[in-house]
């Protein structure tokens, strides 16, 4: 079965509003693009509790869930020590990582033009990057060589960890769906067709929903309703979306009701997921 993708966001920064989260929309984007979605997104601070627990139920869920932020080696980076405690691993500075911060340390010092010294404090420090729960396996990373890693949880889950920044985090999370997600690329296509209904209250419409659902369980139904829409002012989209197979009988279901129903109905609106 395709499994579910889920995506944690780590940093006081997001739940402050310091900076506004980008990551949620270019990995619905990222997912959608292969046939998949994402099925839930959490936020967490700078916590080390609060995110060692979080990631303790993305481990126990079975589920494929990118982590992004707070893998650096600063004192508010905290994920890598979390992931360890989560997996009651030690932790370890890995090979590969190691190699790679080393080239990149060395790539760096060749731009500026002055020696590399790999004894020097902050270049050792710098090897903090690479210290990983035991067992983790990298991510590349095009952008500056510094990797993520990756760990598995239960079943066939695993937790993907890539820094908080976009320009490297967003080629890396493809990275690891094209490397090991490949399988599950458009198994099974999402249809979601709805309709614009105009003065309709949602409990009046309850009944129907609720029979739609029980007609066809592969299908859900969806109420968006709105106040204040610049075109439509107040409405109700209500639809159905699920597998592509199904949803055209229950299309004709909800519009068979709606029809009964003496709804007043606009535009109707198709998209694939």
């Amino acid at each position: 079965m395709t499994p579910n993708f889920g995506l944690i966001i780590v940093g006081d920064e997001i739940l402050s509003g310091k900076r506004a989260d980008k990551h949620m929309p270019k990995v619905i984007e990222l997912l959608a693009a292969r046939g998949l979605s994402l099925a839930y997104a959490d936020y967490v601070g700078d916590s080390p509790d609060r995110i060692t627990a979080t990631l303790q139920r993305a481990f126990a869920s079975g589920d494929v869930v990118f982590s992004c932020g707070g893998i650096g080696a600063t004192p508010d980076d905290h994920t890598r020590q979390c992931a360890a405690s989560a997996l009651g691993r030690e932790l370890v500075l890995h090979p590969e990582a190691e190699a790679l911060i080393r080239e990149r340390m060395q790539d760096v010092a060749r731009e500026q033009g002055v020696p590399y010294e790999a004894e020097r404090p902050d270049n050792i420090h710098r090897l903090n990057m690479g210290v990983f729960p035991a067992g983790a396996r990298i991510i590349p990373n095009p952008y500056n060589k510094i990797p993520g890693f990756s760990c598995d949880g239960a079943g066939a889950g695993a937790v993907h960890f890539v820094p908080g920044f976009p320009v490297m985090a967003w080629p890396m999370i493809e990275g690891v769906l094209d490397q090991h997600y490949a399988a599950f690329f458009n198994r099974t296509p999402q249809t979601e067709q709805s309709v614009v209904v105009f003065g309709a209250m949602e409990a009046a419409l309850t009944p129907l929903m609720e029979r739609i659902e029980k007609m066809h369980p592969l299908v859900r139904v969806f109420s968006l309703p709105s106040v204040d829409h610049p075109q439509y002012g107040r409405h109700i989209e209500l639809g159905v979306k699920g597998p592509a197979p199904s949803v055209p009988a229950a299309w004709q279901e909800l519009k068979k009701g709606l029809h009964e129903f003496g709804a007043n109905c606009g535009p109707e609106l198709v998209r694939n997921l």
